[in-house]
């Protein structure tokens, strides 16, 4: 059974499903890519593309590893434009991956929430951030990011949900999603393309 066959068990999210058959790709070296999402966070996709290009230029090839971030003085980091923060927090990401012996290889046998919580004990990253990796990055299809404001917006709209408080809406959005399941990546995707487009490329 194909994922829009399994999607399609759900009368509302029927009426948005489009005939785009998205895929989902694993791609290499997930440390790096955690690290290209704590520069692109709250940045529009032209602005964080720039920091990134400045970022790899600071390599003699273009996929460094962490051990090799970490030999990339802070200094260096905010002289390519990223805030303190975001400095700050790529240098944790690199120390911790080293730290941890984080790879491919132990990330791809971990289940999402071993993953999660593992990524999230570093300073500056935070749920919705491993969620992405988990989703663009490990190629997992059964991710929902709960508190992804175009998520949020577009099933308060699609269901005509009241915007109860916080706690409320999350549980049910929960309950929706669930019959999703194992494919929410999936809906989400196609939430967001009906609303105004992905989150990631």
């Amino acid at each position: 059974m194909t994922y829009l066959q399994v999607l399609k068990k759900d009368k509302k999210l029927t009426e948005i499903l489009s005939d785009d058959a998205f895929e989902l790709t694993l791609h290499p070296n997930i440390p790096l890519r955690l690290m290209h999402a704590i520069m692109s966070q709250q940045l529009s996709t032209k602005v964080a593309d720039v920091f990134r290009k400045r970022f790899h230029e600071l390599f003699p090839h273009a996929n460094p590893t962490a051990r090799e971030v970490l030999q990339i003085p802070y200094e260096t980091l905010r002289s390519i434009g990223l805030s303190h923060a975001k400095a700050t927090y790529v240098h944790n990401v690199a120390d911790f991956c080293v730290a941890h012996q984080i790879t491919d290889k132990k990330l791809l046998a971990m289940s999402n929430e071993e993953v999660i919580s593992l990524l999230t004990e570093i300073k500056g990253v935070g749920r919705w951030t491993v969620e992405m990796l988990l989703m663009f990055s490990l190629g997992r299809e059964d991710v929902f990011p709960v508190d992804d404001l175009g998520i949020q917006q577009a099933m308060i709209k699609l269901y005509r949900l009241r915007t109860t408080e916080k706690k409320a809406l999350q549980q049910k959005l929960q309950r929706i999603a669930a019959k999703w399941s194992p494919y929410r990546t999936y809906a989400c995707m196609h939430l967001w393309a009906w609303k105004d487009g992905g989150p990631f490329e």
